[in-house]
Protein backbone atom coordinates (compact mmCIF):
# COMPACT_ATOMS: atom_id res chain seq x y z
CA UNK A 1 0.00 0.00 0.00
CA UNK A 2 1.15 3.58 -1.06
CA UNK A 3 2.53 5.81 1.21
CA UNK A 4 -0.47 8.60 -0.42
CA UNK A 5 -2.93 5.57 0.33
CA UNK A 6 -2.41 5.33 3.78
CA UNK A 7 -2.57 8.71 4.31
CA UNK A 8 -5.43 8.89 2.41
CA UNK A 9 -6.87 6.16 5.10
CA UNK A 10 -5.48 7.15 7.69
CA UNK A 11 -6.24 11.13 7.58
CA UNK A 12 -9.18 13.14 9.39
CA UNK A 13 -10.52 13.13 5.88
CA UNK A 14 -11.45 9.27 6.21
CA UNK A 15 -12.05 9.46 9.61
CA UNK A 16 -14.41 11.99 10.00
CA UNK A 17 -16.89 10.98 7.38
CA UNK A 18 -17.02 7.46 8.96
CA UNK A 19 -17.11 9.18 12.15
CA UNK A 20 -20.13 11.04 11.25
CA UNK A 21 -22.21 8.56 10.10
CA UNK A 22 -21.55 6.16 12.84
CA UNK A 23 -23.46 9.12 15.01
CA UNK A 24 -25.53 9.21 12.38
CA UNK A 25 -26.84 5.89 13.29
CA UNK A 26 -26.58 6.02 16.65
CA UNK A 27 -28.90 9.28 16.49
CA UNK A 28 -31.39 8.83 14.26
CA UNK A 29 -35.05 9.42 15.20
CA UNK A 30 -33.75 10.24 19.01
CA UNK A 31 -34.01 13.23 20.92
CA UNK A 32 -30.49 14.74 21.88
CA UNK A 33 -29.18 16.70 24.76
CA UNK A 34 -27.82 20.16 23.42
CA UNK A 35 -24.31 18.85 23.67
CA UNK A 36 -25.05 15.74 21.28
CA UNK A 37 -26.39 18.04 18.95
CA UNK A 38 -22.97 20.41 19.12
CA UNK A 39 -21.01 17.27 17.97
CA UNK A 40 -23.27 16.56 15.40
CA UNK A 41 -22.83 20.13 14.14
CA UNK A 42 -19.25 19.95 14.40
CA UNK A 43 -19.33 16.38 12.34
CA UNK A 44 -21.59 17.57 9.97
CA UNK A 45 -19.16 20.39 9.08
CA UNK A 46 -16.03 17.65 9.06
CA UNK A 47 -18.04 15.71 6.86
CA UNK A 48 -18.66 18.84 4.22
CA UNK A 49 -14.70 19.87 4.26
CA UNK A 50 -13.95 15.69 3.84
CA UNK A 51 -16.56 15.33 1.06
CA UNK A 52 -15.51 18.38 -0.97
CA UNK A 53 -11.99 17.15 -0.21
CA UNK A 54 -12.46 13.79 -1.90
CA UNK A 55 -14.08 15.13 -4.93
CA UNK A 56 -11.11 17.23 -5.46
CA UNK A 57 -8.85 14.41 -5.47
CA UNK A 58 -11.42 12.44 -7.72
CA UNK A 59 -11.50 15.59 -9.58
CA UNK A 60 -7.48 15.99 -10.00
CA UNK A 61 -7.46 12.52 -11.06
CA UNK A 62 -9.98 12.99 -14.21
CA UNK A 63 -8.43 16.64 -15.11
CA UNK A 64 -8.91 20.15 -13.88
CA UNK A 65 -11.74 20.95 -15.97
CA UNK A 66 -13.59 18.14 -15.38
CA UNK A 67 -12.49 18.44 -11.55
CA UNK A 68 -14.61 21.79 -11.51
CA UNK A 69 -17.51 20.20 -12.82
CA UNK A 70 -16.96 17.25 -9.94
CA UNK A 71 -16.66 19.38 -7.22
CA UNK A 72 -19.71 21.59 -8.44
CA UNK A 73 -21.87 18.45 -8.59
CA UNK A 74 -20.85 17.35 -5.26
CA UNK A 75 -21.37 20.58 -3.30
CA UNK A 76 -24.82 20.51 -4.95
CA UNK A 77 -25.78 17.13 -3.78
CA UNK A 78 -24.88 18.24 -0.43
CA UNK A 79 -26.94 21.39 -0.54
CA UNK A 80 -30.42 19.44 -2.15
CA UNK A 81 -29.93 16.66 0.59
CA UNK A 82 -29.87 19.49 3.75
CA UNK A 83 -33.02 21.41 1.83
CA UNK A 84 -34.79 18.48 1.48
CA UNK A 85 -33.83 17.24 5.49
CA UNK A 86 -34.81 20.61 6.74
CA UNK A 87 -37.80 20.92 4.54
CA UNK A 88 -39.33 17.28 5.53
CA UNK A 89 -40.61 19.05 9.47
CA UNK A 90 -40.62 23.13 8.14
CA UNK A 91 -43.88 22.84 7.81
CA UNK A 92 -45.30 25.86 5.69
CA UNK A 93 -42.28 27.82 6.58
CA UNK A 94 -40.55 25.25 4.30
CA UNK A 95 -42.25 26.22 1.06
CA UNK A 96 -39.48 28.98 0.42
CA UNK A 97 -36.18 27.44 1.89
CA UNK A 98 -35.41 26.14 -1.55
CA UNK A 99 -35.63 29.62 -3.09
CA UNK A 100 -34.04 31.11 -0.61
CA UNK A 101 -30.69 28.83 -0.30
CA UNK A 102 -30.44 28.71 -3.88
CA UNK A 103 -30.69 32.68 -3.92
CA UNK A 104 -27.89 32.81 -1.28
CA UNK A 105 -25.84 30.04 -2.77
CA UNK A 106 -25.99 32.61 -5.90
CA UNK A 107 -25.10 35.88 -3.81
CA UNK A 108 -22.65 34.15 -1.83
CA UNK A 109 -20.54 32.49 -5.42
CA UNK A 110 -21.24 35.49 -7.89
CA UNK A 111 -20.50 38.37 -4.90
CA UNK A 112 -18.66 36.69 -1.66
CA UNK A 113 -16.32 34.20 -3.84
CA UNK A 114 -15.45 35.85 -6.70
CA UNK A 115 -15.17 39.28 -4.68
CA UNK A 116 -12.67 37.25 -2.30
CA UNK A 117 -10.65 35.78 -5.79
CA UNK A 118 -10.54 39.34 -7.40
CA UNK A 119 -9.31 40.93 -4.02
CA UNK A 120 -6.54 38.05 -3.42
CA UNK A 121 -5.51 38.52 -7.27
CA UNK A 122 -5.02 41.92 -7.28
CA UNK A 123 -3.49 42.34 -4.24
CA UNK A 124 -0.52 39.40 -5.82
CA UNK A 125 -0.36 40.65 -9.66
CA UNK A 126 -2.17 44.37 -8.94
CA UNK A 127 -4.63 43.25 -11.92
CA UNK A 128 -6.34 40.04 -12.06
CA UNK A 129 -6.20 38.45 -15.06
CA UNK A 130 -8.82 35.52 -16.73
CA UNK A 131 -10.17 34.74 -19.19
CA UNK A 132 -13.20 36.32 -20.80
CA UNK A 133 -14.56 34.28 -22.76
CA UNK A 134 -14.80 31.61 -20.55
CA UNK A 135 -16.10 33.43 -17.77
CA UNK A 136 -18.66 35.72 -19.76
CA UNK A 137 -20.31 32.70 -20.84
CA UNK A 138 -20.28 30.92 -16.94
CA UNK A 139 -21.63 34.22 -16.00
CA UNK A 140 -24.35 34.50 -18.51
CA UNK A 141 -25.76 31.14 -17.53
CA UNK A 142 -26.16 31.61 -14.13
CA UNK A 143 -28.24 35.01 -14.69
CA UNK A 144 -30.19 32.83 -17.27
CA UNK A 145 -31.03 30.33 -14.53
CA UNK A 146 -31.56 33.17 -11.48
CA UNK A 147 -33.96 34.95 -14.31
CA UNK A 148 -35.64 31.87 -15.50
CA UNK A 149 -35.89 30.00 -12.01
CA UNK A 150 -36.29 32.82 -9.36
CA UNK A 151 -37.66 35.68 -11.10
CA UNK A 152 -40.16 34.69 -13.92
CA UNK A 153 -42.44 32.67 -10.73
CA UNK A 154 -43.03 36.27 -9.24
CA UNK A 155 -45.00 37.30 -12.49
CA UNK A 156 -46.70 34.59 -13.87
CA UNK A 157 -50.65 35.34 -13.34
CA UNK A 158 -51.97 31.45 -13.84
CA UNK A 159 -51.68 30.86 -10.18
CA UNK A 160 -51.45 33.48 -7.43
CA UNK A 161 -48.60 34.22 -5.37
CA UNK A 162 -44.36 33.48 -6.49
CA UNK A 163 -45.35 30.08 -7.75
CA UNK A 164 -45.03 28.04 -10.96
CA UNK A 165 -47.72 25.56 -12.15
CA UNK A 166 -46.56 22.45 -12.71
CA UNK A 167 -46.53 22.49 -16.40
CA UNK A 168 -44.40 25.57 -15.62
CA UNK A 169 -42.07 24.11 -13.13
CA UNK A 170 -41.75 21.44 -15.60
CA UNK A 171 -40.99 23.29 -18.08
CA UNK A 172 -37.62 25.41 -15.83
CA UNK A 173 -36.72 22.25 -14.42
CA UNK A 174 -35.90 20.81 -18.09
CA UNK A 175 -34.48 23.92 -19.12
CA UNK A 176 -32.62 24.17 -16.32
CA UNK A 177 -30.94 20.91 -17.04
CA UNK A 178 -30.87 21.39 -20.47
CA UNK A 179 -28.89 24.68 -20.26
CA UNK A 180 -26.90 22.69 -17.61
CA UNK A 181 -25.91 20.50 -20.30
CA UNK A 182 -25.07 22.54 -22.36
CA UNK A 183 -22.63 24.47 -20.42
CA UNK A 184 -20.41 21.55 -19.51
CA UNK A 185 -20.69 20.51 -23.10
CA UNK A 186 -18.96 23.62 -23.81
CA UNK A 187 -16.82 24.09 -20.87
CA UNK A 188 -15.59 20.52 -21.17
CA UNK A 189 -15.37 19.86 -24.78
CA UNK A 190 -15.91 22.41 -27.84
CA UNK A 191 -14.39 25.11 -25.74
CA UNK A 192 -12.10 24.06 -23.08
CA UNK A 193 -9.45 26.74 -23.49
CA UNK A 194 -11.44 28.99 -22.42
CA UNK A 195 -11.80 27.88 -19.34
CA UNK A 196 -8.19 27.54 -18.67
CA UNK A 197 -6.00 30.17 -16.57
CA UNK A 198 -4.56 32.87 -19.01
CA UNK A 199 -1.28 32.39 -18.04
CA UNK A 200 -1.21 28.74 -19.07
CA UNK A 201 -3.20 29.57 -22.60
CA UNK A 202 0.09 31.78 -23.18
CA UNK A 203 2.57 29.52 -22.08
CA UNK A 204 0.61 26.24 -24.27
CA UNK A 205 1.33 24.63 -20.98
CA UNK A 206 -1.91 22.10 -20.02
CA UNK A 207 -2.40 22.73 -16.47
CA UNK A 208 -3.84 19.72 -15.74
CA UNK A 209 -0.39 18.22 -15.92
CA UNK A 210 1.24 20.43 -13.93
CA UNK A 211 1.16 18.17 -11.19
CA UNK A 212 1.01 14.56 -10.78
CA UNK A 213 -2.63 12.89 -10.44
CA UNK A 214 -3.08 10.68 -7.43
CA UNK A 215 -2.90 7.12 -8.14
CA UNK A 216 -6.36 5.21 -8.79
CA UNK A 217 -6.50 3.40 -5.92
CA UNK A 218 -6.37 6.69 -4.13
CA UNK A 219 -8.96 8.53 -6.20
CA UNK A 220 -11.44 4.98 -5.56
CA UNK A 221 -10.68 5.34 -2.24
CA UNK A 222 -11.76 8.88 -2.42
CA UNK A 223 -14.91 8.46 -4.06
CA UNK A 224 -15.77 6.03 -1.62
CA UNK A 225 -15.36 8.10 1.09
CA UNK A 226 -17.04 10.79 -0.67
CA UNK A 227 -20.27 8.61 -1.06
CA UNK A 228 -19.93 7.96 2.64
CA UNK A 229 -19.65 11.91 2.98
CA UNK A 230 -22.38 12.86 1.43
CA UNK A 231 -24.72 10.24 3.02
CA UNK A 232 -23.72 11.83 6.56
CA UNK A 233 -24.09 15.14 5.74
CA UNK A 234 -27.59 14.50 4.34
CA UNK A 235 -28.56 12.60 7.76
CA UNK A 236 -26.56 14.89 10.44
CA UNK A 237 -28.18 17.60 8.61
CA UNK A 238 -31.80 16.04 9.47
CA UNK A 239 -30.59 15.32 12.69
CA UNK A 240 -29.86 19.13 13.44
CA UNK A 241 -32.72 21.00 11.43
CA UNK A 242 -34.74 21.18 14.29
CA UNK A 243 -31.76 23.20 16.87
CA UNK A 244 -31.15 25.70 13.46
CA UNK A 245 -34.59 26.30 13.02
CA UNK A 246 -34.82 26.69 16.57
CA UNK A 247 -31.41 29.32 16.87
CA UNK A 248 -33.09 31.08 14.38
CA UNK A 249 -36.38 31.81 15.59
CA UNK A 250 -34.82 32.44 19.34
CA UNK A 251 -32.44 35.11 17.46
CA UNK A 252 -35.80 36.94 16.15
CA UNK A 253 -34.31 36.31 12.32
CA UNK A 254 -36.75 35.79 9.27
CA UNK A 255 -36.82 32.46 8.17
CA UNK A 256 -34.77 33.10 5.19
CA UNK A 257 -31.54 33.32 7.17
CA UNK A 258 -31.80 29.35 7.04
CA UNK A 259 -30.88 29.33 3.90
CA UNK A 260 -28.07 31.85 4.11
CA UNK A 261 -26.84 29.17 6.84
CA UNK A 262 -26.85 26.48 4.36
CA UNK A 263 -25.29 27.97 1.55
CA UNK A 264 -22.60 29.65 3.51
CA UNK A 265 -21.90 26.07 5.52
CA UNK A 266 -22.20 24.05 1.55
CA UNK A 267 -19.99 26.76 -0.09
CA UNK A 268 -17.55 26.91 2.79
CA UNK A 269 -14.97 24.47 1.34
CA UNK A 270 -15.66 25.81 -2.35
CA UNK A 271 -14.77 29.37 -0.89
CA UNK A 272 -11.32 27.65 0.86
CA UNK A 273 -10.54 26.01 -2.66
CA UNK A 274 -11.07 29.27 -4.76
CA UNK A 275 -8.78 31.01 -2.26
CA UNK A 276 -5.84 28.81 -2.64
CA UNK A 277 -6.29 28.55 -6.26
CA UNK A 278 -6.12 32.51 -6.15
CA UNK A 279 -2.99 32.33 -4.13
CA UNK A 280 -1.25 30.42 -6.74
CA UNK A 281 -2.33 33.32 -9.08
CA UNK A 282 -4.61 31.04 -10.96
CA UNK A 283 -7.83 33.54 -10.88
CA UNK A 284 -9.54 31.47 -13.66
CA UNK A 285 -9.86 28.35 -11.69
CA UNK A 286 -11.20 30.00 -8.32
CA UNK A 287 -14.06 31.96 -11.31
CA UNK A 288 -14.37 28.43 -12.90
CA UNK A 289 -15.61 27.37 -9.05
CA UNK A 290 -17.45 30.11 -8.14
CA UNK A 291 -19.19 30.08 -11.05
CA UNK A 292 -20.01 26.44 -11.57
CA UNK A 293 -21.27 26.13 -8.37
CA UNK A 294 -23.53 28.79 -9.10
CA UNK A 295 -24.86 27.03 -12.47
CA UNK A 296 -25.07 23.84 -10.84
CA UNK A 297 -26.68 25.22 -7.71
CA UNK A 298 -29.66 26.61 -9.43
CA UNK A 299 -29.71 23.91 -12.93
CA UNK A 300 -29.05 20.91 -10.73
CA UNK A 301 -30.74 22.31 -7.36
CA UNK A 302 -34.30 23.55 -8.93
CA UNK A 303 -35.13 20.74 -11.09
CA UNK A 304 -33.96 18.24 -7.37
CA UNK A 305 -36.13 20.34 -5.12
CA UNK A 306 -39.38 20.58 -7.73
CA UNK A 307 -39.39 16.68 -7.85
CA UNK A 308 -38.49 16.63 -3.62
CA UNK A 309 -41.41 18.66 -3.09
CA UNK A 310 -43.52 16.37 -4.88
CA UNK A 311 -42.42 13.59 -2.76
CA UNK A 312 -42.90 15.86 0.45
CA UNK A 313 -45.87 17.25 -0.59
CA UNK A 314 -45.25 20.69 -0.01
CA UNK A 315 -45.37 23.71 -2.51
CA UNK A 316 -42.73 25.09 -3.58
CA UNK A 317 -42.06 29.14 -3.83
CA UNK A 318 -39.81 29.97 -5.51
CA UNK A 319 -40.60 33.76 -6.94
CA UNK A 320 -37.76 36.61 -5.10
CA UNK A 321 -39.13 39.49 -3.28
CA UNK A 322 -38.23 43.13 -4.69
CA UNK A 323 -35.47 43.78 -2.87
CA UNK A 324 -33.89 40.46 -3.60
CA UNK A 325 -34.46 40.94 -7.34
CA UNK A 326 -32.73 44.46 -7.05
CA UNK A 327 -29.70 42.99 -5.52
CA UNK A 328 -30.14 40.10 -8.24
CA UNK A 329 -29.91 42.83 -10.79
CA UNK A 330 -27.19 44.70 -9.27
CA UNK A 331 -24.98 41.38 -9.17
CA UNK A 332 -25.86 40.72 -13.35
CA UNK A 333 -24.94 44.23 -14.18
CA UNK A 334 -21.81 44.42 -12.01
CA UNK A 335 -20.46 41.20 -12.88
CA UNK A 336 -21.01 42.00 -16.61
CA UNK A 337 -18.58 44.87 -16.23
CA UNK A 338 -16.39 43.12 -14.32
CA UNK A 339 -15.98 40.28 -16.72
CA UNK A 340 -15.46 41.86 -19.74
CA UNK A 341 -12.28 43.38 -19.90
CA UNK A 342 -11.04 40.23 -19.13
CA UNK A 343 -8.90 42.16 -15.73
CA UNK A 344 -10.01 43.07 -12.57
CA UNK A 345 -8.85 45.52 -10.19
CA UNK A 346 -9.03 46.09 -6.02
CA UNK A 347 -11.96 48.50 -7.39
CA UNK A 348 -14.23 45.78 -8.81
CA UNK A 349 -13.30 43.07 -6.16
CA UNK A 350 -14.33 45.81 -3.26
CA UNK A 351 -18.06 46.47 -5.77
CA UNK A 352 -18.67 42.94 -5.53
CA UNK A 353 -17.62 42.21 -1.63
CA UNK A 354 -19.68 45.47 -0.70
CA UNK A 355 -22.86 43.73 -2.55
CA UNK A 356 -22.32 40.67 -0.51
CA UNK A 357 -22.05 42.40 3.04
CA UNK A 358 -25.17 44.19 1.69
CA UNK A 359 -26.88 41.01 0.76
CA UNK A 360 -26.01 39.53 4.47
CA UNK A 361 -27.11 42.52 6.40
CA UNK A 362 -30.38 42.62 4.26
CA UNK A 363 -30.94 38.82 4.62
CA UNK A 364 -31.05 39.45 8.68
CA UNK A 365 -32.54 42.76 8.82
CA UNK A 366 -34.91 43.27 5.61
Amino acid sequence: MSAFVRERLLGWVAIVPVLALVVLAFTWHRTLPGFVIAVVVVLLAGAVLAAVHHAEVVAHRVGEVFGALILAVAVTIIEVGMIVALSIDGGTKAQTLGRDTVFAAVMVTCNGIVGLTLLIGALRQHVAEFNAEGTGAALATVLTLATMSLVVPTFTTTRPGPRFTPAQLAFASVASLALYGLFVLVQTRRHRDYFLPVAAEKDFINVDEQSEPPPVSAALISLVLLVVALIAVVGDAKIVSPAIEAGVQAAHLPQSVVGVVIALLVLLPETIAAARAAQRDRVQVSLNLALGSAIASIGLTIPAIAVASIWIGQPLVLGLGGTQMVLLALTGIIGVLTVLPGRATLMQAGIHLLVFAAYLFLAASP
